[in-house]
């Protein structure tokens, strides 16, 4: 039906017939001639109307914005003066000869126009109930064309390096991976379920286990869970497996496929090699392990110059085995207004925080009377020169300190370092990868009062000895990676464990008994006795990282057709009721619910 994209046509265009499928972008009558914008996926071309094709010219005032045409015309140059240089083809337009309207539209509940200046006008929404009027925006077709390259680019990495592309189940068997499964009733089993899988966790290290040595998928996983804005209920994840290779190595070949895919994309060299950071210097520094390294603040410890102070909020923390006191300085932070760090304070309150004490310095030299804090009468001065030293402080600088737990104060100060680092202005503009390594095996559940696996219970710890990893679970590492871009956690894998007593071992601290370990685990269990290698692997988060590289707020901005976050799809209006024949047929049966009068 059409010779050309409207995107396509240039000054190389002109002179020739072309025929022309779109929709109206715009459309605007001057003195008797109309001018509409066409567009389609390609772009925008201009196309005129002149009176002296009385039939075609009929049939353009009839047409409204979001109608779809076909035309032909001819190419010609657009007359002098009113180019238009933000336009890829606005050299040039279109004259019309014949059109035809192929359906029209009614009014769309936002313009497409104007939301392309600024999405945040049109309430989200409305945007995912007609989802199909938003995809005609420019921004969502980049992006959407951005994530088709990035997923071409990773394919073909891979299968350079000889990995393959292997299909694992959708429908699969419940077992806990961290979070709430989404079940499926078997018709064909009564009272029985099938699980959306997670992630192909298992199912990744059995192919390890057939030989196949190198795999990877583009692959759809489910998860039952609180959303936010990089999660979603389903979600796309590269995922990848590789036999005998170590830690190091599955690294070394992941950063040569982001270098790759961030120079084919992006046309951005990142740096080689990545940085890699320890988890407890990560704790330490940004109070997070996914720290964003664009944002020159950290986190300092004083918990050793406290411990004999006189304000017990600091020296009961610094001598707490569980607690922390860090300091934060923040450079021009003398500036602050007393709202401004009321308003901070309130921030950290929302991560457990009782308070935010702070010492502005106006005059590092006048001593005591050139600062300006509400503590200081609780602190010597010799401690508050080592604070003011140990932190780097300077004039016009302000330092907040945190003094609790020490999971409340990185969660509280790491948290108020990112926002700090955005209301000031200081996050730099440049990527910066990371690697962290050596996480916790384990940590300790308060509420279950006991162990649980800090990524999964099949991450192989940095031990051998069994005894010597359940004597202290709590010491133990493991040979667990994450990948980090600008703060956020963009891909994390491990070496696995593939002797069966060592799993077993993980299994037994984890307080998964033999009989719970066979009923959900037996399948690997059996496969571990059969010749298993040392296998390792990694996911990415596909939406995740299209997001970052495309500068959208939101994972969902990236997705054809996403959930809000409650979970639901306003385009198709699921979750939706089933009906009783199809429950019955399932073998479910809702309790009767009745209504007061």
């Amino acid at each position: 039906m059409r010779s050309h994209y409207c995107g396509h046509l240039n000054e190389s265009s002109l002179g020739q017939d072309v025929e022309l499928c779109g929709w109206v972008h715009r459309r605007r009558d001057h003195g008797g001639v109309i001018f509409v914008d066409l567009r389609d996926r390609e772009g925008l071309v201009q196309v005129v109307f002149d009176p002296e094709n009385p039939e075609t010219f009929m049939t353009a005032e009839r047409v409204r914005s979001e109608y779809v045409l076909r035309i032909k015309g001819t190419v010609r140059h657009r007359p002098a003066g009113t180019e238009n240089p933000n336009m890829a083809t606005g050299q040039i337009e279109i004259a019309c000869q014949s059109l035809e309207i192929l359906n029209r539209a009614e009014p769309p509940p936002f313009s497409v126009v104007d939301a392309i200046s600024d999405e945040s006008e049109v309430n989200e929404e409305t945007r995912l109930r007609y989802r199909y009027i938003d995809l005609r925006r420019p921004q969502m077709l980049q992006r959407l064309r951005m994530r088709a390259q990035v997923t071409r680019t990773l394919r073909g990495f891979l299968d350079a390096q000889g990995f393959l592309d292997v299909e694992t189940p959708i429908l699969t068997k419940s077992t806990p991976e961290g979070a709430r499964d989404y079940l499926v009733p078997s018709r064909t089993h009564p009272g029985e379920f099938f699980a959306l899988p997670q992630s192909p966790q298992l199912f990744k290290q059995l192919l390890m286990m057939g030989g196949l040595d190198r795999y990877y998928q583009i692959v759809r996983c489910f998860r039952d869970e609180d959303l936010r804005a990089d999660r979603q209920p389903e979600f796309t994840q590269i995922d990848i497996e590789t036999s005998f290779m170590d830690e190091d190595q599955i690294m070394n070949l992941k950063e040569d496929m982001l270098r790759e895919l961030f120079a084919e994309v992006l046309e951005v060299a990142l740096p080689k090699p990545f940085p890699r950071m320890t988890y407890a210097e990560a704790m330490a520094r940004f109070g997070v392990d996914k720290p964003d390294l664009r944002i020159p603040l950290e986190l300092v410890d004083i918990g050793d110059l406290m411990k004999n102070v006189d304000f017990k909020v600091f020296s009961g923390a610094a001598n707490d085995p569980k607690g922390r006191v860090a300091a934060l300085r923040l450079p021009g932070g003398g500036a602050l207004s007393r709202k401004e760090i009321d308003d901070y304070t309130q921030f950290v309150a929302i991560y457990g925080a009782k308070g935010l004490a702070y010492i502005k310095v106006n005059d590092r030299a006048a001593g005591r009377e050139g600062l300006q804090s509400p503590i200081l009468k609780f602190i010597p001065d010799d401690v508050v020169e080592a604070i003011l030293a140990r932190t780097g402080a300077e004039n016009n600088d302000l330092v907040f300190f945190g003094a609790d737990k020490a999971t409340v104060v990185c969660e509280s100060l790491g948290a108020l370092r990112i926002k700090l680092g955005h209301d000031r202005g200081l996050v730099e503009r440049e990527w910066r990868p990371l690697w962290v390594v050596d996480f916790p095996m384990f940590e300790w559940d308060e509420k279950a009062n006991r162990w649980s696996a800090l990524h999964h219970p099949f991450t192989a710890p940095t031990v051998n000895d069994i005894e010597q990893l359940e004597a202290n679970p709590g010491a133990a590492l493991s040979r667990a990676y994450d990948m980090v871009l600008n703060g956020t956690e963009a891909g994390g894998g491990s070496i696995r464990i593939h002797r069966p007593e060592m799993q077993a071992a993980v299994f037994r601290i984890l307080g998964i008994g033999e009989e719970e370990a066979r009923d959900k685990f037996g399948f690997l269990l059996d496969a571990l006795t059969y010749g298993c290698p040392p296998h390792g692997g990694i996911a990415f988060g596909l939406d995740r990282l299209v997001m970052l590289m495309s500068g959208a707020q939101s994972i969902r901005d990236v997705m054809a057709f996403p959930k809000t976050q409650t979970a639901a799809c306003p385009l198709t209006s699921a979750p939706s009721p089933v009906g009783d024949t199809h429950l019955r047929e399932l073998g479910i049966r809702l309790r009767a619910t009745t209504t007061a009068a």
